[in-house]
């Protein structure tokens, strides 16, 4: 186990999150249906899922496209969709 590559992981994707649409979703849901267990183990498992996928789509494509290729898709991809949602557009 790598462990510097997994509290890496766990602070980046930590602090990206905290106050994050999805954050504020799960707020909302636990406020409306006042389940806390059921919210949470459900926001849970769409984080774990969606972090496998991206976990998973990231391997594979390291095996065709260079990393520094990767990086500049996705930071051209953040301000794509910056420059959308600023528009108005997203």
């Amino acid at each position: 186990m790598d462990w510097k590559a997994l509290t890496m992981t766990f602070a980046l994707i930590f602090i990206a999150e905290l106050g994050d649409k999805t954050q504020l979703a799960t707020m909302m849901m636990a406020a409306e249906t006042r389940s806390f267990l059921a919210v949470f183990t459900g926001a849970a498992l769409a984080l774990v899922l969606s972090s496998l996928l991206g976990a998973a789509a990231g391997e594979v494509l390291t095996r065709f496209i260079p990393l520094a290729y990767l990086r500049g898709l996705a930071g051209a991809g953040f301000v794509v969709m910056g420059l959308l949602l600023l528009s108005g557009r997203l």
